[in-house]
């Protein structure tokens, strides 16, 4: 009998303990990240970011249906951080969608979406040799009010397999939440200047990528005609916006719009320049001959960029790691076929630096790029895109042509060279380039130095250029419709614009690494039985041995 009330003592007193668990938790809420690279532990950017939604946002994502396992993958890991951002706020809503669950619809939704801009995935499935075609929306769409945002989940990656691009995806999963949080729940506050005046590149030929920007910051063109007639109400007006986006300028800057740039530099503005400091375009050697000359372009901004610690060498990088081009051959007419050739003018770049501006970046498409030569000053200098050690220098002026695409170049030709920097990153206190100089013009609130500001020069214009289809509307920035590939320059110009305007470091979650292993399809179809045996017979016949175990020694000790 006392064994008995003993038990019931053990019992009660369990129960106590679970209720009062349940109490506890109801009020205190705690989560413990046991990974070994903390993929659930969010960065304090992502709390503050999440704590500031003060209405219901709504997540939708379209990883719901019948897809291969690193779509699976792809989905938990979704789920799980999704998961946590709601645990932080309940004001986050989220829900799994099939979108191609109407079988009747199909089609329709399929059409909607891609007017959307959620464009599908065709994957195909592999079962023990067994193909089947599925089509997935890595995508998902945050809405806030009347503001609504979509979420890449799959990141492009040129040749890699699934697997891949789902462990690259999933390392960038917290800032495109993140990120599309803080977009919808968030009003616009920081202008960015897109500057005209000087031979920059046409409104459509940058379409793309004003409509990106455009769904964080406010965007519009300022142009520097205005200089000429009322520098000092130029200046003020331009100092009114926090970037200025200066693309492939072809005509030279006066010395009076070169003081407005200067001094809104100096009074923290930012800027990102993209320069071509040799005149040389693809469409110039489409022509009987196939060539064209490439010479130097004087812009007037040397002594500029001199002063703040870099100088553009009027050289063109020739890279074996190159971008391939298409060019017809055969008969003109129907018969025509392109061919794919490597273009030794145009680097593919693949960013090696962990800066969070081109951590995880898939490569980057360059055309006629020169090399920039960091300079010793105060000025802060990181290099965030080089050519490969597979490159050389092509002094200008010289002729360029088609020809080339015939020749195989010898790798021993560049040993020694190669690793030019193309994209440098300039932080600190910049000094004026008419410091100690006659000013253009008077300016009561001239600085010879001011405020800590930040920029970035990169040595190619066609970089933030986007093509154009059949119906002359623009493509999506980084997409090459000759030869089908889609490069990472839209995400690497996003990341530039929101790393120069991001005043939380909402940014520098993107350098968050996370280790997600992948199961070797291969090894496990080579050893399907034994996988099988593994993974699900033996924890079951473990189950078996536990309860055998258990009811032999729970028999022994009752029976006495």
């Amino acid at each position: 009998m006392s064994a008995a009330k003993n038990n019931f003592k053990k019992i009660g007193v369990t129960i106590g303990i679970i209720v009062l668990l349940n109490l506890v938790g109801h009020f205190v809420f705690k989560r413990f990240d046991l990974t070994a690279d903390k993929r659930y532990t969010l960065s304090q950017t992502s709390l503050n970011i999440i704590d500031e939604v003060k209405e219901p946002l709504y997540i939708d994502v379209f990883l719901e249906g019948d897809f291969p396992g690193e779509f699976k993958k792809l989905q938990t890991e979704t789920q799980q951080l999704l998961e946590e951002f709601k645990a932080q706020n309940s004001n986050i809503i989220f829900q799994f969608v099939n979108p191609l669950e109407d079988e009747d619809n199909k089609e329709k939704t399929m059409q909607s979406f891609l007017e959307r801009g959620l464009t599908p995935v065709n994957v195909t499935v592999n079962d023990k040799g067994q193909q089947t075609q599925e089509v997935v929306f890595p995508w998902a769409v945050a809405t806030c009010g009347n503001r609504s945002v979509k979420v890449p989940l799959l990141k492009n990656m040129m040749g890699a397999s699934t697997a891949e691009k789902v462990v690259s995806s999933v390392q960038h999963l917290e800032y495109a939440f993140a990120n599309a949080i803080n977009t919808v729940a968030k009003a616009k506050q920081k202008k960015v200047a897109v500057i005209q005046g000087n031979g920059e590149l046409h409104d459509i030929l940058i379409a793309d990528f004003v409509k990106s920007v455009k769904d964080n910051y406010y965007i519009g063109p300022f142009t520097l005609d205005s200089v000429a007639k009322s520098p000092v109400e130029s200046l003020k007006y331009l100092k009114k916006y926090d970037l200025a986006v200066i693309a492939k300028p072809t005509e030279a800057f006066s010395d009076e719009e070169k003081q407005v740039l200067d001094q809104f530099i100096i009074n923290g503005g930012k800027a990102i320049w993209l320069v071509d400091q040799v005149n040389m375009e693809m469409d110039s050697l489409y022509n009987q001959s196939g060539t064209n000359l490439a010479f130097p372009r004087d812009l007037n901004l040397n002594d500029m960029f001199f002063k703040y610690g870099i100088r553009i060498q009027p050289d063109l990088i020739f890279d074996l790691q190159n971008t391939p081009i298409a060019l017809a051959t055969g008969d003109a007419g129907s018969s025509t076929q392109y061919t794919q050739y490597p273009w030794f003018y145009s680097p593919m770049i693949y960013p090696t630096l962990k800066n969070p501006i081109v951590s995880n970046l898939d490569g980057i498409k360059f055309e006629f790029a020169s090399p920039i030569e960091p300079l010793k000053n105060d000025i802060k200098k990181t290099v965030l895109l080089q050519s490969s050690k597979y490159s050389r220098l092509i002094g200008t002026p010289a002729e360029v042509s088609l020809k080339i695409v015939s020749e195989r170049p010898e790798q021993k030709d560049f040993v020694g060279k190669g690793n030019y920097p193309v994209a440098v990153l300039l932080e600190g206190q910049f000094h004026s380039v008419y410091e100690n100089r006659v000013l253009p013009f008077k300016d009561a609130t001239f600085k010879n130095a001011g405020k800590d500001s930040k920029m970035i020069v990169i040595s190619d214009g066609d970089v933030i250029k986007n093509q154009l289809d059949k119906n002359f509307q623009p493509m999506e920035l980084g997409y090459d419709k000759w030869t089908n590939n889609l490069y990472a320059n839209k995400e690497f110009m996003l990341n530039c614009v929101n790393y120069l305007l991001d005043d939380n470091g909402l940014i520098n979650i993107r350098s968050k690494e996370v280790d997600l292993p992948i199961l070797d399809k291969e090894k496990v179809y080579a050893n399907y039985t034994q996988s099988q045996v593994i993974t699900v017979a033996v924890p079951i016949v473990i189950l078996l041995l536990f309860g055998v175990v258990f009811t032999i020694l729970r028999k022994r000790k009752y029976s006495k």
